[in-house]
């Protein structure tokens, strides 16, 4: 993404970004648009419903997000799992025990963890509201997304999937607090690994519809998961000389829990409407070039390499 290819105000962190791809590899030729895709959560029946609790799947091109309303006792195991994968727990009364490769992590909640790839386990004693962050590599979650005919092929625009370098320190299971400050010229609460980028923002009450940022995207999926309140999502698609590939504007009204895939090239912006606890996050697989280039960005960058340009 160029900074030609935004209209963000003056005093938004990423009015900064200079790169060109946002993607290693430069974007590709365009071949048409895809399309949007959005699942709700929680007024939909779930994918599954069992002694564990209630767990519903949405997907994109690259990442399969798994939104889990557990009881308490729920274990998650993971046999064979590809790649490294992200559990994210947003309440601060959702205690985690994470079991993998002979290493035990006990989160007391309110954290983003980086889970190794092969076996893995995830123990919630207490119960409650947790998202995990699956590849696209792991097809028995990725068939049971609720949009998983959407991507029975490649959508336009997207690059082959790439992970980026392991971890210097090898594969484990690494814990973050959600609990850091703002800063000032730095963009949310941004952490990586070597299959996703996420990307969790404040709590806030109703956007500034004088403040928007449209923007768009040469070349990635942005996949934007509500968690709290609710949000408008618009989107614009650009015309092109072939009128069979225009596209109406979407205006979607999506209330917690819920994720909109958003496609590149798209035109979007997003504005939070319910009068308080709007909670977003922003997903990226495989993470982000250009934001990864902003210093200080990226919370965990010294944990995971860059891949070379």
């Amino acid at each position: 993404m160029s900074a030609a290819n935004t209209m963000y105000t003056s005093d938004d962190p990423r009015s900064k970004l200079t790169s060109g791809s946002a993607v290693s590899g430069g974007a590709p030729v365009a071949t048409g648009f895809g399309p949007s895709h959005y699942v709700m959560f929680g007024s939909t029946p779930p994918q599954i419903d069992d002694e564990t609790g209630q767990t519903w799947f949405g997907r994109g091109q690259n990442f399969v997000v798994a939104y889990t309303r557990a009881k308490p006792g729920a274990v998650f195991e993971r046999k064979g799992q590809a790649d490294e994968y992200v559990l994210l727990i947003e309440d601060r009364d959702v205690p985690a025990v994470i079991t993998a490769n002979g290493q035990v992590e006990q989160v007391p909640g309110y954290a983003i963890v980086i889970v190794p790839p092969g076996k893995s386990s995830i123990a919630l004693p207490e119960g409650g509201e947790i998202v995990r962050l699956f590849s696209r590599e792991n097809g028995d979650v990725a068939a049971l997304a609720a949009n998983a005919a959407g991507y029975a092929v490649q959508q336009p625009n997207i690059p082959a999937y790439q992970t980026w370098p392991e971890p210097p320190g090898g594969y484990r299971i690494r814990p973050y607090s959600l609990d850091v400050p703002a800063q000032p010229g730095r963009f949310g609460r941004i952490w990586r690994c070597t299959t996703f980028m996420v990307n969790v923002f404040e709590p806030d009450g109703p956007r500034d519809t004088t403040k928007l940022s449209p923007h768009f995207h040469d070349d990635f999926e942005q996949c934007s998961l509500a968690l709290g309140g609710s949000y408008v999502h618009h989107l614009r698609w650009p015309w092109t000389a072939n009128q069979a590939e225009w596209r109406d504007d979407e205006h979607m009204v999506c209330p917690a829990p819920s994720i909109a895939v958003i496609p590149p090239k798209s035109i979007h912006t997003s504005a939070s409407i319910a009068p308080q606890d709007n909670r977003l996050v922003d997903v990226f697989a495989p993470p982000r070039r250009d934001f990864s280039q902003m210093e200080g960005w990226v919370l965990n960058a010294d944990d995971y390499p860059m891949p070379e340009a």
